[in-house]
């Protein structure tokens, strides 16, 4: 009669198991792998509060209590002035592109009006689409406004730094007034669920057929590798179309996410954008030897999209490896494209700086499947 339990059928079935996992190199690899890289970008690359933000300067007064002021807001680290433009619609062009996060413009004779007690305004406009990578730095302008000047208003000028600043600051934020986080969120999540949704299909597609055991008849076929290819995409950006206008529509009715560009170029951007994650999961397709490596290779490519393109945290806060990597994703590209389109009413010329990145990661990627591809099995 044999034992309800046997730790000798256990450790059997134990070392079995073992060695399984370790001739299947790709999950073995996965299973470390996500945690270091989970770690690694946790740990090092994710800032909730970005310091150093780009910011343009407009002074029209060169006067010694401007000059503090932007001395003293540069030295909270929050602001870092890499324009000076020399006039406002120059400045409110960066701010649109995306060059800048913050446009100080200080007015004339603003140290000759801080001395007469006449509180002169200076404007602040906020690229304000992601509402949390400013947030923290306009805190600190409230904090330090007051003290600004405190070197600067000694002997006759002491009285003005009693009670409030002796000057107004002006906030504008621009694209989303009220900071709302679904202005940003929402928008982000058409590249996201596009992302995990095309690489994560295609990447299926051809494994499916080749554990099915139908990839002999294809290749019995005198279609090309680039038909294939093509075949296999074009059905994914059919569906992926349905779920944008499925997000689109929600984003629209439930969320009241504006719409304030070209809808035709949107469409235009995310067709390209869907493309080059269906090379992608093509590529893995090429790779991978069953559907669970190809799903194992999604993971893998769609956690750092997630993390280093700018959807859950601030770009900007990131250290500069990990924004060169971000720079290589194309979800990096097409959030600040889809941003840009639905909140600023971004045109073509606006986009384009980040259209050909898309491009190239589309050719590159494209390329790589093709090279992979076989018309044998071996």
């Amino acid at each position: 009669m044999k034992r309800l339990f046997s730790l000798a059928r256990l450790w059997a079935i134990f070392v079995k198991e073992f060695q399984q996992m370790m001739r299947d190199r790709p999950t073995f690899a996965m299973a470390v792998g996500v945690p270091i890289i989970q770690l690694v970008l946790f740990g090092y690359a994710i800032n909730t509060d970005p310091k150093g933000l780009p910011t343009a300067v407009v002074s029209h007064d060169s006067g010694p209590l401007a000059r503090s002021l932007l001395a003293t807001l540069e030295n909270t680290g929050y602001f870092h002035i890499t324009h000076q433009p020399d006039s406002e619609a120059a400045g409110d062009a960066l701010v649109e592109d995306g060059e800048v996060q913050f446009l100080f413009v200080i007015p004339d004779d603003f140290s000759r009006r801080v001395v007469r007690g006449e509180k002169p305004a200076v404007l602040i406009s906020v690229d304000a689409t992601d509402p949390s990578a400013a947030s923290n730095a306009l805190a600190a302008l409230g904090q330090v406004s007051a003290s600004a000047l405190d070197r600067d208003l000694i002997g006759p000028l002491a009285g003005l730094k009693a009670g409030e600043a002796p000057y107004e600051l002006r906030i504008q934020r621009r694209y989303n007034p009220e900071g709302l986080s679904r202005y940003n969120i929402v928008p982000g999540l058409i590249g996201t669920i596009l992302t995990m949704t095309m690489v994560m299909m295609t990447g299926l597609a051809m494994t499916r057929e080749r554990e099915r055991g139908t990839m002999e008849n294809l290749l019995a076929t005198p279609v090309r590798p680039v038909e294939v290819m093509l075949g296999k995409i074009l059905p994914y950006v059919l569906v992926g179309y349905i779920q944008l206008s499925v997000i689109l529509a929600a984003g629209a009715f439930l969320f009241e996410v504006p719409m304030e560009g070209s809808f035709l170029l949107l469409m235009g951007m995310i067709g390209v954008f869907m493309l080059a994650n269906l090379a992608v999961g093509f590529t893995f397709s090429t790779l991978a030897r069953n559907q669970m490596q190809a799903l194992q290779a999604t993971f893998f490519f769609f956690l750092p999209s997630m993390l280093l393109s700018g959807f859950m945290f601030p770009f900007r806060g990131m250290p500069a490896w990990a924004q060169h990597l971000g720079e290589l994703l194309p979800l990096t590209h097409f959030l600040r494209i889809v941003r840009g389109i639905l909140l600023k009413g971004n045109g073509f010329l606006q986009v384009l700086p980040e259209l050909w990145p898309l491009l190239a990661f589309l050719a590159v990627a494209g390329a790589v499947a093709l090279a992979r591809y076989r018309q044998t099995l071996d």
